[in-house]
């Protein structure tokens, strides 16, 4: 009998990670069925969406208490139906808060569950480590450390690599990125990743655009190439552009090199082809496309400073909270800060400061400014970074799809030969 997987993923990234393991099951079985909550990619793998993943997508606590019916409604549908129908292996994708309530409840109904991305606990609320041994009866998790911490804690664990590894080529091309994006190739050129949120744009724009104007004071001739995720985050931009101008500084959007200069939009420059593995510049994130022509990355914390580190690009990594936010978050982990000193996912990884951080009244424009200078141009230091993200990146290649398929196959008791 084929296999049933049941599976939730709650945001883009979650529905990228979900599809990549469907293929991996139907490697074994073209006839798996994965239902449940998910997004395009997935259902482009075949995938039988009950609900969109845009139910759960929330951003913020504020956002989430507006959307709480919604997303009651939504949990207590899928539990009921799978409840009720009961499939061989339930695979949560992310989303902790909703996907561990789930979890608990399927497993006591005596349904295997896997979970695929483990949640932050070595940085916040370790307790939750008992409400996932509770949960969970096999986690998948992105990083090697990880692997050891569940095993202590004793949870069934198997660590699959990061799936930015495999697509994000060991060896990046700079120039056929910037032929793409009709960048000089000898041009100095800085990436500006003020974040994907509303939030991140207004807190960390400002102070942003601020360093680049310092920055092009020193160089007049530098190039800022800004992505922007979409036509909302592009609109805040330009607002803030327009308020701190900066010469020689363009958006880009997939698919195209729109540009903004002093927030004046231009005409979309047309690409030539090359980028990483099977996938041309067009049709890649624009971030990817930036910071592959880029000589260094002035980035927000989060999942963009680990595509930095794989492209193997010298970055400051920044973040900054309004004070209404930061007391929200150490309201509901009982921390003021992580238990490790660090911030950014490259530096977790490393257990070192290999690249600055600069959070909340450390993140002003020339302090930004002075450690973006030197990731520009100094050529040892950069050298160095650039050998220890190689290094991180072959720790984090590995056959996801393979290893996270062989593990939900094994729980759900259909363990490949």
């Amino acid at each position: 009998m084929s296999l049933r997987v049941g599976m939730v993923a709650g945001e883009p990234s979650g529905d990228l990670l979900a599809s990549r393991i469907m293929r991996g099951l139907r490697s074994h079985d073209e006839q798996t069925l994965c239902q449940g909550i998910g997004g395009p990619a997935m259902q482009s793998q075949g995938f039988e969406l009950w609900h969109s993943m845009n139910a759960l997508t929330v951003f913020g606590y504020v956002d989430a208490f507006k959307r709480l019916p919604g997303l009651l409604t939504t949990y207590f549908d899928i539990k009921k139906r799978w409840l009720s129908h009961r499939p061989d292996v339930f695979v949560g994708i992310d989303a902790p808060d909703f996907n561990l309530r789930l979890e608990l409840q399927l497993r006591q109904a005596g349904i295997p569950t896997v979970h695929f991305v483990g949640p932050s606990i070595w940085a916040w609320r370790y307790e939750r480590i008992h409400k996932i041994r509770a949960a969970v009866s096999h986690m998948l998790v992105l990083f090697p450390f990880e692997e050891e911490l569940y095993r202590k804690e004793g949870v069934p664990v198997t660590y699959v690599g990061h799936p930015l590894a495999e697509v994000i080529p060991m060896h990046p091309d700079q120039a056929a990125a910037r032929r793409y994006l009709g960048v000089e190739p000898g041009a100095r050129v800085l990436a500006l990743l003020p974040g994907s949120r509303a939030s991140e744009i207004r807190l960390l724009g400002p102070r942003f655009l601020q360093a680049a104007q310092i920055l092009a004071r020193q160089d007049p001739a530098l190039q800022i190439l800004v992505p922007m995720v979409n036509a909302d985050r592009r609109r805040e931009f330009e607002a803030l552009l327009r308020r701190y101008p900066v010469p020689n500084c363009r958006i880009i959007e997939k698919g195209a090199a729109h540009a903004a200069a002093g927030g004046a939009q231009l005409a979309a420059a047309d690409g030539a082809h090359g980028g990483p593995a099977d996938r041309g510049p067009a049709d890649r994130p624009a971030a990817w496309n930036v910071m592959e022509a880029a000589d260094a990355v002035l980035v927000a914390s989060g999942t963009a400073t680990l595509e930095a580190a794989l492209f193997k690009r010298p970055m400051v990594i920044s973040y900054v909270l309004s004070p209404m936010m930061k007391r929200m978050m150490e309201w509901k982990s009982g921390q003021a800060r992580p238990y490790v000193p660090w911030v950014g996912l490259p530096n977790v990884l490393a257990r070192d400061f290999v690249v600055p951080e600069l959070l909340q009244d450390d993140a002003t424009p020339q302090a930004l400014a002075e450690a973006s200078w030197k990731a520009l141009t100094d050529a040892s230091y950069a050298h160095q970074v650039e050998a220890r993200f190689a290094a991180m990146h072959a720790s984090l290649h590995r056959d996801t799809p393979a290893l996270a398929a062989r593990a939900i196959l094994q729980e759900a008791g259909h363990a490949p030969a």
